[in-house]
């Protein structure tokens, strides 16, 4: 494949796939839709860019440490969806630390503490609890090899694992399956308290930071209104621990059923959203939103140097961490194999939605079920699993419809 090359502020980017240079958002009458929120692309032009410039974008990058100190330095060609699962993730970290009205800016290096602390635990890094290194190590325990590529399912269960390690923020995963979402369930596990690993993966060198920052209180202007100031007692299972709830689905056999665009659509105008996990074949996005018959995404497929925060003070060019254009497709060019987000913050919004859900249910095509109680043909609920899984359930998917295998990047 055909590689395009450039600078820009003194790095060097690669891009697999061309450079789209056109306007994603041209004026016309239909209306943008982005993470729950209107927009329209005529008057609202500027703070479209602004908007996508906000949100986290992660990319294939090059020359980190060997992943497993033998492993691949680069994850071109087989990490974007690596890369997906950590986009939608940070950006639920993000809405968790800070305030909705914040926004990213290119002149304002070092930028918000809490919002350095939650991008360090995306850095290509070891340390770092969602880092490549550690994504790609623990799919091993979902039968993928350091190197091979991911579906959209298999990222949701080893993000969820990987929180069991992640003891500032104690947010819950729950991967819904067979295409329900059980309340019950997820009410069961975002009150059960967080038990620690005993293992700081992102903070090795200094763990006094994974409690002095809630402990400062010049920082409370950086944080949400729903966030202690006191570690993370507020939601350490006395109260409720934020919930990114994943859903992942398959919404038709070879290319998405007609009947689920209109639900689709819909679901990016729902608040507590985070986007979708998903692409066409050989290639992952994360999608953001949609207009028109357009769905709204960022792509990885570019190739960065790793970026070396440790030699900087603190004060490293977190700029290729950001985008300044969003990409668009046509939604009949989605693959059928999605994963929805939603991440909810309180047990309040996470009742709201949940009446939002059953409410949609009655007037579009429902692309999954909610119900209040377990099945009673399920398993009981297994909350005590060290690693974050709940074992009960293993996705077998048809062998003629393996969409693991539709991410392959050669």
């Amino acid at each position: 494949m055909a590689e395009l090359g450039f600078v820009m502020g003194g790095l060097s980017y690669t891009y697999e796939n061309g450079v789209t240079s056109t306007d994603p958002f041209p004026p016309s009458n239909d209306p943008v839709i982005i993470l729950g929120k209107k927009y329209s692309s005529v008057f609202d032009h500027k703070k479209l860019k602004k908007v996508v410039q906000t949100l986290p974008w992660f990319t294939y990058r090059k020359g980190f440490n060997p992943i497993g100190g033998t492993g691949p330095t680069s994850d071109q060609g087989w990490g974007c969806m690596l890369r997906c699962g950590q986009m939608m993730l940070c950006q639920s970290l993000v809405n968790l630390h800070l305030p909705p009205n914040w926004t990213w800016s290119i002149d304002s290096l070092g930028g918000s503490p809490a919002y350095r602390k939650v991008l360090d635990m995306f850095l290509d890094k070891k340390s770092s609890c969602y880092s490549i290194h550690q994504i790609a190590s623990m799919g091993v325990a979902e039968g993928k090899n350091v190197g091979q590529w991911f579906g959209p399912n298999t990222v949701a269960q080893v993000l969820k694992k990987l929180t069991s390690y992640d003891d500032w923020n104690q947010i819950v995963i729950h991967v819904a399956m067979d295409n329900t979402v059980v309340i019950e369930d997820i009410k069961s596990l975002c009150k059960t308290p967080h038990t620690s690993s005993g293992v700081n993966l992102q903070f090795e060198s200094d763990t006094s930071i994974t409690t002095s920052l809630y402990r400062d209180p010049s920082l409370s202007s950086h944080l949400s209104p729903h966030t202690s100031l006191t570690s993370s007692a507020s939601w350490d299972g006395h109260v409720w621990r934020p919930l990114l709830l994943m859903v992942p689905l398959r919404l038709g056999l070879s290319c998405i059923n007609d009947i689920y665009m209109r639900s689709l659509k819909r679901f990016f105008e729902l608040p507590y959203t985070v986007g979708v996990l998903g692409g066409k074949p050989n290639h992952a996005h994360w999608f953001i939103g949609y207009t028109g018959d357009d769905l709204i995404f960022l792509d990885p497929h570019t190739v960065q140097p790793m970026v070396d925060t440790d030699t900087h003070d603190g004060l490293w060019d977190d700029s290729s961490y950001h985008c300044t254009a969003a990409c668009r497709m046509n939604i009949s060019n989605l693959d059928p194999s999605v994963a929805l987000g939603f991440f909810c913050r309180t047990e309040q919004e996470f009742d709201d939605l949940a009446q939002i859900l059953q409410h949609e249910k009655n007037s579009i095509a429902p692309m999954f079920e909610v119900c209040l109680k377990r099945p009673t043909h399920w398993p009981p609920l297994n909350t005590g699993n060290p690693h974050g899984t709940d074992t009960v359930f293993t996705v077998v998917p048809s062998p003629k419809y393996d969409t693991d295998d539709e991410y392959e990047l050669v």
